[in-house]
Order: C-alpha cells, then structure tokens, then sequence
C-alpha cells in the first residue's frame, strides 16, 4: 500500500509543475505583453488569478472561504496570512480580486517559466540581507503609491518545527500599513499544509479552508514600534484563535 501511496506522490508533484507551467505557455504572449509597463500589471493580475485557479482545481482542491467584511474596488489593503504551503499563492489570488503584488523569497525565482514571471512582477526580499530589507521597503511604498494592493505572509516564511501553529510576525508588512494608513486584511488559511505541503512524499485533493477577518484599520494610528508592535500582535491573534478553531472542526 506504502509503494501505491509514493507513486501517487511523485506523479502529483509532478502534475503540479505541469500545471504551473502550462497555462503559462499557453498564455505567453498576452503575459510578456502585461509586464512591459508597470501600468498594465491589472491585467497581468487577471491571468494570474486564471493561473491559480486552473492550478487548483486540476490538482484536486476546492476552496471555500468565509468573508467578514469584503474588499472595495479600487482601494489598497495590505493582506497577511499563514504561511504553510506553496500553495498559499494560488489560493491567495484565486480569493482575492483587487491587484495586488506579493512580496516574496527570492529563492522562487529558481522555478522555470514561473520563475521569470515571479521576478519581474514580484517584490523579492532576501531575509539574510538588511540591505534587501529596505529595498522592499522602498519598492513596497511604490506600488501603494500607483493604487495595488500588498501581500505580505508576516511570518517570514514557513516555519521550520512542523509542531509550530503560527510563527512570530515581522514588523514589515505592519509598518507599511501604519505608514500609508491602508487597513490590514487578515487571512487564514486552514488546510493548505495538509494538501500541499513542502514535505515532498505528502498531500492530498480536498477542502482547503479560508477566512477573510474584519479588517484591521490603521487610521489614526502612528507607525512608531509601540504601534507597530500593538497592531502586529492584534494580527497575529485572529489568525492564531482561528487556526485553533479550524484543528477543531474536521475538513473533508
């Protein structure tokens, strides 16, 4: 039964590079068109929610979402979620539909096709470089300014002890949002590391289950490291008492 299990593994993960690729082929031309000016990143956003969402129903997933409070056309958010699975990107774009750019690790760059796309439309950040840092900082505060919406996973990254629920925030996303007083638009996403983590022999089609929170608003607020601080631990606790509520309910 194990030998069963590894072969539908392997041929899974592979299915998924093939999605992830495809679609991109297919839609090449219209793509390099898109990211040939910064103004025209809305429409590359559109096929990128395409993308995602072929992504995941041909690999098995469907996703339902519950919604708070909903995002207003033509306004700036800064989302923020937990972080578990690579497929927290697509899940993130195929929910939602105001443009907004990722900030991201540099190391996707690696991933053919993808990999151009994510470079050139993505903001990427070298954690082990101050320097780097700062420039998306600067990079960050720029597309704000042009009217897209900022995705930020605060954790980091994805923590290292599988036993841990919810990594330690950073300051990054919370500062931007102070700074350009956008409301902060908390995220949960439940299953995605039981789908598709990064433990290669793992996953499985299925639920992948999300919450939109109320929106956390900024206005009215500084951005000095007292608020910061406040703001970043409000954050991190409704993802975290929810995450606990969702290992309470069973998924399909």
């Amino acid at each position: 039964m194990r030998i069963f299990k590894i072969v539908f593994w392997i041929l899974w993960r592979i299915w998924f590079y093939i999605l992830m690729g495809l679609p991109i082929i297919i839609m090449l031309p219209f793509l390099l068109i898109s990211i040939s000016k910064e103004k025209w990143y809305p429409y590359f956003f559109v096929m990128a929610r395409i993308w995602a969402k072929i992504i995941l129903f041909g690999m098995g997933f469907h996703y339902k979402v519950e919604r708070e409070q909903e995002l207003e056309e033509g306004k700036s958010y800064m989302l923020v979620a937990n972080h578990t699975s690579m497929t927290d990107i697509m899940l993130m774009l195929a929910l939602v539909r105001n443009p907004f750019v990722f900030v991201g690790k540099k190391e996707l760059v690696k991933i053919p096709l993808f990999g151009f796309f994510y470079k050139r439309t993505c903001i990427l950040v070298d954690r082990s470089s101050s320097k780097s840092r700062m420039e998306v900082f600067n990079r960050a505060q720029k597309r704000l300014a042009q009217g897209l919406s900022i995705c930020i996973f605060p954790e980091g990254g994805v923590p290292d002890d599988e036993s841990v629920l919810l990594d330690e925030f950073k300051d990054g996303a919370f500062r931007l949002a102070l700074e350009h007083q956008i409301p902060i638009v908390p995220m949960t996403f439940a299953d995605n590391k039981k789908r598709f983590s990064y433990t290669f022999l793992s996953g499985s089609p299925g639920l992948m289950r999300a919450k939109i929170h109320r929106f956390v608003e900024t206005k009215g607020h500084n951005a000095d490291k007292k608020e910061i601080k406040q703001i970043k631990e409000l954050v991190r606790e409704i993802i975290y008492k929810q995450l606990l509520k969702f290992s309470n309910k069973k998924s399909a």
